[in-house]
């Protein structure tokens, strides 16, 4: 078109990194950062962030170079969001439950620089240099980074018997950064800002690239959509390290709001935290909802205001967001994978819902719903022939997206990009149904869904019934083989303490609610696997279900 001149005036490649500079500004004195005692105002957080990329300029890190870090959801971890990114170089957070195996395989496919570790974790940590170095691998360049609080000679002693030559310690590595740094901002908003490793609940990781644009807008739709107005007080239960805490480091950023930083996740401390810090807003999956609605009365605190909760990582009993609810809690269920920066779909919830009883409201509550404003679309296809189901809540087929908030690839792994994207979507590898109204429910995984005599069996329906029976803490159903129905379902289940019930109890009572061929066949009692960001482990379950040869007599059962 005639007159148009797109030119430094009016086209900026979309970069969170704007988010932080912005709050320096609108929020300088206000609080950033807490973490037990230690608080950070806005100010004080870009001024630190902009040390840690002058500091890891100096060490050699050029755009493009992958930074590492091991850490739980400590301030450090915040600000290498923002101070990795600004260095020009992508973030690569690991889940603190891999083993020094699983890291030596991580940072050598990443091909990491330099490798940021908190002390909790130093002893992986170096487990996993001493592999690479073992192999001939050039291990990367170790940060240590110690408590908040702990004295100077106790950082120094643990500094010194890291083995690595030339190891830094995270403070002083700040401190010798300058805060006149030019930020290294990204030339085209595609290129990357952060390297994901999907859980490997179904196989092993894959490393997914997310873009500074995907960041950017996915950040921005998690805040509207969960209805963050400015300076939110966001209590941090979901690991950061897991799709980048679901983009919101960027996103509470963009608000001016408090980061309430935790190294573990209790019911003692949620509530505490709650009450001390004024939390408006946290995250977590149906493990930690779970954990809150089974708190002791002596840890429970009474809320001091909204306190509106972000569930997804795994579908919601309809019976934990009830009771939930009931706390006063104010629950939005979001889903989506690694592969969508976390949450790309949200269930956005309609007036008319309200005059339905709460039973009816939380199996609403429960549907992953419709996609985030960062998603183009989201449907529900034949995989074959990429037809869309039917939307009538029967038909079932697999949730596909595509949008500006979908990862850019794997990893070194062209092969499974062009797999995930083959039909111009993004293939979940989840099953569901498409409601009339538009609204996607999950059913299973492809992997997960039990086939019973022809029958399709949604795990996720029998695990609903299961979380309503009043003694049943967690619980999960997998597939076990059986000679005459192909496979029948396997629940594998914790009790609340305190409580008792038999396997045939259980299966008695998913057979009042259930047709009979979904109910469970074995019940076992037993501590769920579970990933870090609360995903039960199936994979582990499917092998324990598989290798069953004569049934344990005292806790399962087979009918």
């Amino acid at each position: 078109m005639e007159g148009v001149i797109r030119c430094s005036a009016n086209y900026v490649p979309l970069t969170p990194i704007s988010f932080l500079e912005r709050s320096a500004i609108v929020y300088r004195d206000r609080a950033s950062i807490v973490y037990g005692n230690l608080q950070y105002t806005w100010n004080q957080t870009l001024q630190r962030c902009k040390r840690l990329a002058s500091a890891l300029a100096h060490l050699g890190i050029s755009p493009g170079d992958v930074v590492a870090v091991l850490a739980p959801n400590i301030p450090a971890l915040y600000e290498l969001h923002f101070g990795v990114p600004m260095s020009g170089a992508i973030l690569c957070t690991l889940n603190v439950r891999h083993d020094s195996a699983m890291v030596s395989v991580l940072l050598r496919h990443s091909e990491a620089k330099i490798f940021f570790v908190d002390h909790q974790f130093l002893q992986v940590a170096q487990g996993a240099i001493d592999i690479l170095s073992k192999e001939g691998s050039k291990p990367p360049l170790l940060v240590f980074i110690p408590e908040c609080d702990q004295p100077s000679p106790y950082i120094s002693s643990i500094s010194s018997s890291i083995s690595t030559p030339g190891n830094f310690e995270y403070e002083s590595l700040i401190s010798k950064g300058n805060t006149d740094f030019d930020v290294r901002r990204p030339k085209d908003e595609w290129d990357p800002i952060s390297l994901n490793y999907t859980s490997g609940t179904t196989s092993s990781p894959k490393g997914v690239i997310y873009s500074h644009r995907g960041a950017y807008l996915n950040s921005l739709a998690g805040v509207l959509l969960n209805e963050m107005g400015s300076m939110p007080v966001y209590l941090w239960c979901v690991p950061m390290f897991h799709c980048n805490g679901w983009c919101l480091p960027w996103a509470i950023a963009a608000q001016g709001g408090t980061n309430v930083c935790q190294r573990s996740v209790t019911a003692k401390g949620i509530f505490d935290s709650i009450a001390q810090h004024k939390v408006t807003h946290f995250g977590g999956a149906p493990t930690v909802l779970n954990m809150i609605i089974n708190a002791p009365v002596s840890e429970r605190r009474p809320l001091p205001g909204k306190v509106s909760v972000m569930t997804g990582a795994a579908p919601p009993p309809p019976q934990v967001l009830y009771k939930m609810e009931e706390l006063g809690f104010s629950v939005t269920h979001s889903y989506g994978l690694t592969e969508t920066y976390g949450p790309g779909t949200i269930c956005t919830w309609k007036p008319e819902w309200d005059s339905l009883p709460r039973e009816a409201q939380a199996k609403i509550k429960a549907r992953q719903g419709v996609q985030h404003l960062g998603i183009e679309e989201l449907d529900v296809k034949d995989p074959v022939t990429l037809k869309s189901v039917p939307a009538d809540a029967k038909t079932i087929g697999e949730v596909m997206f595509r949008g500006n908030t979908v990862m850019n690839g794997y990893l070194k792994n062209v092969k499974a990009t062009q797999e995930a994207f083959n039909g111009g979507w993004f293939r979940s590898g989840d099953l569901g149904v498409k409601h009339p109204d538009g609204y996607v429910e999950l059913k299973d995984r492809s992997k997960d869904i039990i086939i019973s005599g022809g029958e399709n069996i949604s795990t996720i329906e029998v695990e609903s019934v299961l979380f309503s029976h009043p003694a049943v803490l967690e619980a999960a159903v997998v597939a076990r083989p059986d000679d005459h129905w192909g496979e029948t379902p396997c629940a594998f289940v914790k009790l609340k303490d305190g409580c008792n019930a038999s396997a045939e109890e259980i299966i008695s009572f998913c057979r009042s609610r259930l047709p009979r061929y979904m109910a469970p066949r074995t019940v076992v009692f037993e501590d769920l696997p579970k990933t870090n960001t609360g995903k039960v482990q199936k994979y582990v379950l499917r092998e324990k279900a598989k290798s069953m040869g004569s049934l344990a007599k005292n806790n399962i059962s087979k009918l």
